[in-house]
């Protein structure tokens, strides 16, 4: 994706965040607008058509999405600290982009799915590939027992921020960067205390 100046990147953050709270891609422009605080030519000036801005957030979405699971691969990292950086990168993108599973679900049930969607299935698929691979050493798993650690993860790391932002909780304490970093070591000892059998 091109360099963004900032009007453009505040456009596309705006417009991905009423994907994720609207629950579908069909945004009105004039919402966008009044989000991001520019007029509606401001919109059109930057990127031409709304199909242009549906799209440039489409890319704006997959480099969140490749930035959030750099954790996961750094091998200077414990395998305990890459779940940790993991988490925390889900969370504070799930705060500022309220139902960021939208463009996932979009991109899956699409019948024809253009190339930005092929892509945002291929970061997701990635995403969750390592994710299972760090969760698998980390906690000493078989295949077979990864996938109830891996949902547990998930909803505890993504459902508790959208009910909160959808709920417009303002003061909850998972909107504490100390708070949410002590809830995530919480949950990550709560995986590792589950029986294995599962």
């Amino acid at each position: 994706m091109r360099e963004l100046n900032s009007v453009e990147e505040k456009i596309l953050d705006r417009t991905l965040y009423l994907i994720g709270k609207m629950g579908s891609l069909n945004v009105p422009i004039r919402a966008i607008a009044k989000e991001a605080g520019v007029n509606v030519a401001s919109i059109n000036y930057y990127f031409r058509s709304k199909e242009e801005l549906i799209n440039k957030t489409k890319e704006f979405y997959i480099e969140n999405v490749e930035s959030t699971i750099k954790p996961l691969q750094d091998e200077t990292l414990s395998d305990y600290e890459k779940l940790h950086g993991f988490c925390e990168n889900v969370m504070d993108y799930c705060i500022r982009f309220p139902g960021i599973t939208i463009l996932s679900k979009e991109a899956r049930i699409a019948e024809d799915p253009d190339s930005l969607f092929l892509e945002i299935i291929r970061v997701t698929d990635e995403m969750n590939e390592q994710l299972r691979s760090v969760l698998l050493r980390a906690y000493t798993l078989r295949s077979s027992e990864v996938e109830v650690p891996m949902t547990i993860l998930y909803a505890s790391i993504v459902h508790p921020l959208e009910r909160i932002l959808a709920e417009d909780k303002k003061d909850h304490f998972l909107l504490d960067d100390q708070k949410r970093k002590a809830y995530i070591d919480v949950v990550l000892k709560m995986i590792g205390d589950l029986p294995k059998h599962l």
